[in-house]
């Protein structure tokens, strides 16, 4: 009997959670907490974070970490608004062209993500010779245009060093394997930095006045949309859902997904039984993180401007959020509609707090004590699969 309680603890136990942290502030909130404008305040707090965190779910189950996403949605919202900014002459390109340039500012944002985390999947697979390679090549490409060399010929010579740099780690450096606490950490600062050199160490602001808003929809991915007699509910929440949707299915049917799994579970069997380990943690880590620029777009127009400083401590809340949803931190271990469960009692607990009048850090230490909750609970299952 026991051991009955304890297998369907195991699989509902988040939703289980779930079920009673809700349960708890709609009692101690009352009709409050209950009513639909708080839970639309629920759901829409959880966008971002949920966004980011289905893909650091790809991450944790490999046995990885990242903690590099808010720094990187930072980095996304400040070229997003540079891109809006971008001029032919004195000329705004956004007002010539009103629809391409917000598409193109959303895929730069996710393409932006994507090439940070293939960098640092390189990296910790070993390829950090490659990574500085790469990075030299654009910094090189910065330099010699600030020196009045053309943009062309600037490109040339950046791909030239690139090259140069990345066939001579193939002879000396070689593959130097790193921990990934240790890449993202250094990342953590990196790109927090990178994101105010952009943005000139203040908040971007894209001149669009003189545009009608709806031409600039990026700005409406975060509110409702009125057509007619018709709202449509926030966008950014479907992206959430069709995102979630897309990640659960890779998961579950595809071969990457399965080497997902059989590395963080263990690397070393499944490097003996034919998986790609390097190629699959550096896709991994480049899915993942271009999620964290997709929740940069959305924090974009949850703003209406880039700015460096924002999501301190949005990486913390995304691993919380996998963990809580039952992700083990050693790998292995995790899933889609746990994550989204843990994101949902974050922001359960943030908003419930928020309702009750209780200040910021009775939320902070509640949180924690979830994670901590969480991680034992995982630690006492492994100790009890051990024992078997």
């Amino acid at each position: 009997m026991m051991n009955k309680i304890i297998n369907i603890t195991n699989k509902l136990g988040a939703l289980l959670a779930l079920i009673f942290v809700f349960s708890l502030f709609a009692i101690l909130g009352g009709k409050e907490f209950c009513q639909l404008g708080t839970l639309n305040d629920i759901l829409m707090l959880s966008v971002i974070v949920g966004v980011a965190a289905l893909g650091a779910t790809l991450i944790i189950i490999s046995g990885g970490i990242d903690l590099s996403v808010g720094c990187t949605i930072a980095v996304v919202t400040v070229v997003i608004a540079r891109i809006l900014n971008m001029k032919y002459g004195d000329i705004s390109l956004v007002i010539q062209y009103p629809v391409m340039w917000p598409i193109i500012a959303v895929l730069s944002g996710i393409i932006c993500g994507g090439l940070v985390g293939c960098m640092i999947g390189s990296a910790v697979v070993g390829h950090i010779g490659r990574v500085i390679a790469v990075i030299i090549g654009v910094l090189t490409i910065y330099w010699t245009v600030n020196a009045g060399i053309s943009i062309y010929l600037s490109i040339l010579i950046g791909i030239v060093a690139g090259i140069i740099l990345w066939m001579l780690n193939n002879f000396t450096i070689g593959k130097t394997p790193l921990p990934p606490f240790i890449v993202t950490l250094g990342l953590w600062a990196s790109l927090r930095g990178t994101a105010k050199w952009l943005a000139d160490e203040s908040a971007v602001y894209p001149n669009v006045t003189s545009i009608n808003d709806h031409s600039i929809w990026i700005y409406n991915l975060m509110s409702d949309i009125k057509l007619g007699n018709y709202t449509i509910p926030m966008p950014g929440i479907w992206i959430w859902c069709v995102l979630a949707i897309i990640m659960y299915l890779m998961l579950k049917f595809t071969r990457f997904g399965r080497h997902l799994y059989a590395i963080g579970s263990n690397v070393n069997t499944a490097r003996l039984c034919g998986v790609n380990v390097s190629k699959t943690t550096i896709i991994a880590y480049g899915i993942a993180i271009a999620c964290a620029g997709l929740a940069g777009v959305l924090r974009f127009a949850w703003l209406g401007m880039g700015d460096p400083t924002t999501d301190m401590g949005t990486e913390l809340l995304v691993i919380a959020a996998v963990v809580i949803g039952g992700a083990s931190l050693s790998g292995g271990v995790g899933s889609i509609g746990g994550t989204i469960i843990g994101t949902l009692i974050i922001m359960i607990v943030y908003k419930g707090c928020t309702v009750l009048g209780l200040k910021n850090f009775v939320q902070e230490i509640v949180t924690g004590a979830i994670i901590v909750a969480a991680v034992t609970l995982d630690q006492l299952r492994k100790r009890k699969s051990i024992q078997k």
